[in-house]
């Protein structure tokens, strides 16, 4: 479903430039001011993760879970629940989509577990657990762009709504697979590193990201040094390892070709069209962004229906958030990182059917949205 996507989106984005429809001032402050802080983390953010993936950093974590869990499938399904959490808000939705995902299914098939529940858990709480940082979403770094707020005060207003949001995934996910969690498996062998250098470097980098934004650093210059210790010690201990590959540039036209394209339409009536249908109201402007990312992906989504929300009304825009963030779980194109992760799953022999994704989806999602939305409005 990815393939050539990024042709016709990069395509797109040139195409609407080119033809006036979207004028050159404002194309070049959606690429340029508003692009390149995202574009540059996302470089980042992709070359830092796969190669703490190559130094067996994401192999090494989900064996330690393995083991921590005791054999106990449940109590497995929850460790994985944390680790996943954590890829998420520190490392990105698509880090645990891509890279975290075929760890977890090597892990469940060496130890003879269905695979599905946890397949679906990582997808899940990569888009539920992307609401805390600037990091943990792009949705997010644009919010905080538009409305000027500092990492801690975002993260203070959605520690609530992220903490309710992964505790419902859990559980809603862990009630309906409860007969493929109630069993027991043999405890692997501990996960040895092929290189203790590159691994404990990788590990370092991915441990810094975090810390680094909340202390104030700007995404991508949080991102970038921790990318760039990485490259350092693969040039040293294996630079055949190192490669051009790395940088997601086909990932990275695709994002500035929809950031072009999504302006250009939201500016000829889609914006009018969402403001209408959200109102003042951040329920409204929820359900909205959620049925909308569901349609058209949420990246557009958000492009889409953040210029229908006035500047300064933060609580309706954090209510957007909820809906781009948690809300693109009921089709398969809802998001970027759920269509990486069901191509991760396809290569590892796991097919996830839409029908199955989206009836899972329509009982839980609903659900993460009630509940995220009461709390950020009682917050707020």
């Amino acid at each position: 479903m990815l393939t050539g996507m990024w042709a016709v989106a990069g395509v797109a984005g040139v195409l609407v430039v080119a033809m006036g429809w979207l004028p050159g001032p404002a194309a070049r402050d959606i690429a340029l001011t508003r692009g390149g802080p995202v574009l540059g983390f996302l470089a980042a953010i992709t070359v830092l993760a796969e190669l703490a993936d190559r130094a067996g950093v994401f192999d090494a974590a989900a064996v330690w879970c393995a083991r921590a869990a005791g054999g106990s499938t449940v109590r497995l399904f929850l460790l994985i629940a944390a680790l996943g959490t954590t890829t998420t808000i520190a490392m990105s939705l698509d880090t645990t989509a891509v890279l975290l995902t075929p760890v977890m299914l090597t892990l469940t098939t060496r130890l003879g577990l269905r695979s599905l529940p946890f397949a679906l858990l990582a997808v899940w709480l990569a888009n539920t657990a992307s609401l805390l940082l600037p990091v943990s979403n792009l949705t997010n770094l644009l919010a905080l762009q538009r409305e000027h707020l500092s990492t801690l005060h975002f993260a203070a207003r959605m520690v609530g709504p992220e903490i309710v949001a992964v505790a419902v995934t859990v559980t809603y996910l862990g009630l309906l697979f409860r007969r493929d969690l109630a069993g027991r498996y043999e405890i692997p062998e501990p996960a040895r590193p092929r290189d203790r250098w590159t691994f404990g470097v990788c590990a370092g980098a991915c441990l810094a990201l975090a810390p680094g934004v909340l202390f104030g650093a700007p995404p991508w210059a949080a991102a970038l040094p921790c990318a760039a210790a990485a490259a350092v010690v693969f040039a040293l201990r294996a630079p055949n390892q190192l490669a051009w590959s790395l940088i997601p540039w086909r990932l990275l036209v695709l994002t500035e070709g929809l950031f072009l394209v999504v302006t250009t339409v939201a500016r000829h009536g889609l914006t009018a069209l969402l403001a209408h249908l959200s109102g003042a109201s951040v329920g409204r402007t929820t359900a909205v962004a959620a049925a909308t990312s569901n349609l058209i992906n949420n990246l557009p989504a958000y492009l889409a229906v953040e210029p229908a929300v006035p500047v300064g009304h933060t609580t309706q825009l954090l209510g957007a958030l909820l809906g781009t963030n948690c809300g693109p779980l009921i089709l398969v194109w809802g998001s970027l990182a759920t269509l990486l992760w069901r191509e991760r799953c396809k290569a590892r022999g796991l097919e996830v059917h839409p029908g199955l994704f989206a009836a899972v989806g329509v009982g839980g999602v609903p659900l993460i949205l009630a509940s995220t939305w009461a709390l950020l409005t009682m917050a707020g």
